[in-house]
């Protein structure tokens, strides 16, 4: 369909990616200065401090500038491109007709409007505030059900909307072709990834907002009914690691600016240890009976179990047992938050930083669809495609700390949860086993957890609970 081209030069600045981010790091253009680009076409690739973002740019034309080269980090706000809109896409629909523009017949009355008026260039739901609304203060909740209140045609977020009757009955009423009320192409993306509408839902933010929690509850509503099971996405969350190496002087070193993901890591520690008294404890684990049920699993034929999934099985269970450890601290109300389910994150060391993806829903999985959920996040990680929402919302977190070769460790909080699993190498050592010295595959496994959820009891029954699986997993048969 060919827009109205009438020379304007438009410019599109960089998004609310949502999160609460307010910066971003161009990584790579998509587009170069006089490519034709189409309504939310993906111009630029960004990485905010929790992913990898295409930024779609809501405008279709002529790409006249580009602003910032690949490494600069802008502000939320800052120009990302200038289009010149309608060129490219009269130049490929045809000749665009301007608006008022006639073949000598007199204008239609606003009252009256054509059966088919051309649409503004830009697509009015790629941003509120960003895309191609005459004045952001106009933003409404868009409403299928609900009558105009004027009989004459009008703009919404500058989308052209046909007139409706004034007063007297109205029939059944046909959605309007208004704009989506989406702030973050991470929520768009969400829905075109499972061919969701937008428009069918009912923004639960402020000014009928769509939300990721709006796009999650409408996957999970498919999902119930024989759809497509979504990823979820909520809360907040970061990666635990090391601490930060101290600053370079300015005569002796090389200073690295603290910004993306190693920024973020930097500001996830810092405040896990200003806010949350931590204590650690830790026990030798004989994992010799584990491994071999692990290979038993295997050998009788499916998908290959992971260690890791089997480890995962066991925190679930463990925190069935032990829920003081699956909970958050709310410090402005002074209350302990227990969570009803368990999303696991686990630490995945990439090129570009330590990260945690999250299982969602890990306590309702089996050892396959722990492996399964396992390998898929690993991999986005790898290549830098976890999406925020995978990287956020954990409950608990499972650091493997053994695949770098290391006994123990005290790791810090993922804030803000309350608790996190350490697992170091399973090694050949000496082990009194039946009464007698052998060899025996041996593991440590440490729990740091927040002592204002629970004292050391508990965290010492947990350990304890999650050793006796592992040296026994017949255990984990009494919750099965």
């Amino acid at each position: 369909m060919a827009h109205a081209s009438d020379g304007r030069s438009m410019e599109f600045k960089l998004p609310d990616l949502g999160e609460g981010l307010t910066e971003a790091e161009i990584v790579r253009w998509l587009v170069e200065v006089g490519d034709v680009v189409a309504v939310d076409q993906p111009v630029v690739e960004v990485e905010t401090a929790k992913a990898m973002v295409e930024v779609p740019c809501p405008y279709g034309g002529v790409v006249t500038a580009r602003f910032g080269e690949e490494g600069t980090e802008l502000p939320v706000g800052a120009p990302l491109v200038t289009v010149a809109v309608g060129e490219g896409e009269a130049t490929a629909g045809g000749p665009a007709r301007e608006p008022g523009a006639g073949d000598g017949a007199a204008p239609t009355p606003p009252a009256d409007p054509p059966a088919a008026e051309p649409k503004p260039e830009g697509s009015g739901n790629v941003l509120v505030g960003y895309g191609t609304s005459e004045a952001p203060a106009r933003r409404r909740r868009v409403r299928p059900d609900r009558p105009a209140a004027t009989g004459a045609s009008g703009r919404a977020n500058g989308r052209v909307r046909a007139a409706e009757p004034v007063g007297g009955a109205v029939g059944t009423a046909e959605p309007l072709d208004g704009p989506v009320p989406v702030i973050s192409p991470l929520v768009r993306r969400l829905a075109r990834q499972h061919d969701l509408d937008l428009r069918e839902l009912t923004g639960s933010g402020p000014d009928g907002l769509i939300l990721r929690a709006d796009v999650e509850y409408a996957l999970r509503a498919a999902a119930a009914q024989g759809g497509r099971t979504a990823d979820r996405e909520a809360g907040a969350g970061g990666a635990p690691a090391g601490a930060a190496a101290p600053a370079a002087s300015p005569s002796d070193g090389t200073r690295v600016p603290l910004k993306g993901v190693r920024g973020a890591v930097a500001d996830k520690l810092s405040r896990s240890r200003r806010e949350i008294p931590d204590a650690t404890c830790w026990v030798d684990a004989d994992a010799t009976e584990l491994m071999r049920a692990r290979t038993a699993m295997n050998a009788s034929g499916g998908p290959k179990i992971s260690l890791v999934a089997l480890l995962a099985r066991i925190c679930t269970a463990a925190l069935a047992r032990f829920p003081e450890l699956n909970s958050t601290v709310d410090t402005e109300a002074r209350e302990i938050v227990r969570l009803d389910g368990v999303h696991l994150g686990f630490a995945a060391q990439t090129d570009r930083g330590l990260v945690v993806p999250v299982v969602r829903d890990a306590h309702a999985r089996d050892a396959e669809s722990l492996t399964a959920e396992f390998a898929r996040l690993t991999e986005a990680a790898r290549v830098g495609r976890l999406t925020p929402g995978e990287l956020t919302g954990g409950t608990f977190t499972l650091n493997n700390y053994g695949v770098f070769g290391v006994d123990g460790s005290t790791p810090i909080i993922n804030h803000p949860e309350a608790a996190m699993l350490g697992v170091g190498r399973i090694v050949p050592k000496p082990w009194v086993h039946d009464g007698e010295l052998a060899v025996r595959q041996v593991v440590q496994l440490s729990l740091t957890f927040d002592h204002r959820v629970c004292d050391g009891g508990t965290a010492g029954g947990f350990l304890r609970y999650v050793a006796d699986c592992v040296e026994q997993p017949a255990v984990l048969l009494r919750t099965l």
